[in-house]
């Protein structure tokens, strides 16, 4: 039977009236990729801070490895890596200093940490970079330092907070190969991201949290499912009238409830034909109803994140808890 690395019941905090989080519960399984996606505000990174034992629980249990949270929180921090959305390397250290200045932080025995080190550089591609200040390091090459430098100490557990935010689409695909590395190795991992892409690709489960709650848990297929097994359908028109002019007409034809979003229309076609969308086209041409565009496609993450919360991805750069100040508060531990 797989084991929890992670588990939270009924998790609640408050700050005064304002209830941030509200009943959490959930289980993440030893060597599971987790992510939590959730708009700005959702709650997402207060539940990470009291995963990382940097906020109390107002009620509530978190068991890290079997280990109580609120009991044990010491024994478990030192269980754990972080690495922040931002990326908080010392530019004016070198990749070995910062790697050395952390594995000692993380109390990695003195005899361990010279081949620590080598693995984390090896890891990160930066072994011929060593001696280098970070300062000068692009920004994907300071994202992998900041990565193994959260592996140091070999964690349990590792939070990765928006771990591909403000990188190009080649180092973000880096990224991504240097966490399912971690991932073969056994490491849990707790990620938060903007990107519902990177959710689907590299997510074991998910969970989508909104207003303090969770909305649901599952695979990316299953959370897909909750949208439907058809297509989803697309269209932009000229003008927001158009828009209005045309849902009977989509209605008819694909006997579906078409809503309306000014110039746009979402439908949920359960039973795909691609003759009826001919037709429809054939229907408003005939109505003089400009289409600016069309897009048919299979459900995403991004159809169930509208479904569930209201709204698309936002940015989540002003989270409720700023994710500096979780690294600054987890590097005192």
């Amino acid at each position: 039977m797989d084991k929890n690395m992670v588990e939270i019941k009924n998790l609640v905090k408050r700050f005064g009236d304002f209830t941030a989080v509200n009943g959490i519960s959930l289980e993440i399984k030893e060597g599971e990729l987790f992510g939590i996606l959730g708009p700005n505000g959702a709650g997402k990174t207060t539940t990470i801070n009291m995963i990382l034992g940097l906020l109390v629980p107002t009620s509530g249990s978190i068991t890290i490895n079997g280990l109580n949270m609120e009991k044990h929180g010491n024994e478990v921090k030192r269980q754990m890596g972080l690495m922040t959305q931002e990326t908080v390397v010392d530019g004016d250290l070198t990749a070995y200093d910062n790697l050395e200045i952390a594995a000692q932080l993380y109390h990695v025995p003195e005899k361990d940490i010279p081949n620590k080190i080598k693995e984390a550089l090896d890891e990160a591609e930066l072994t011929e970079f060593a001696q280098r200040k970070a300062g000068t390091f692009s920004g994907g090459m300071q994202r992998r330092l900041a990565l193994v430098r959260a592996m140091i100490q070999d964690p349990k557990l590792l939070i990765l907070d928006e771990p591909t935010t403000g990188l190009d689409i080649q180092n973000r695909v880096s990224m991504w190969g240097h966490i399912k590395d971690m991932l073969k190795e056994g490491v849990t991992i707790i990620m938060t991201t903007q990107y519902l892409e990177e959710a689907d690709a590299l997510c074991d489960k998910i969970a989508i949290i909104d207003h303090g709650k969770i909305k649901a848990i599952g695979t990316a297929t299953e959370l897909k499912r909750m949208v439907g097994t058809g297509r989803m359908l697309e269209m932009i028109f000229d003008s927001a009238s158009h828009a209005e002019q045309a849902s009977p007409i989509l209605k008819n034809h694909f006997r579906v409830n078409p809503v309306v979003r000014g110039e746009k229309i979402d439908a949920v076609i359960e039973k795909w034909e691609p003759k009826r969308l001919t037709e429809v086209m054939d229907a408003l041409d005939r109505k003089k109803i400009n289409v600016v565009s069309v897009n048919v496609h299979l459900p995403t993450l991004d159809d169930v994140f509208i479904k569930l919360t209201g709204s698309g991805m936002r940015d989540t750069a002003s989270s409720d808890y700023t994710s500096d100040r979780m690294g600054m508060m987890m590097r005192r531990h």
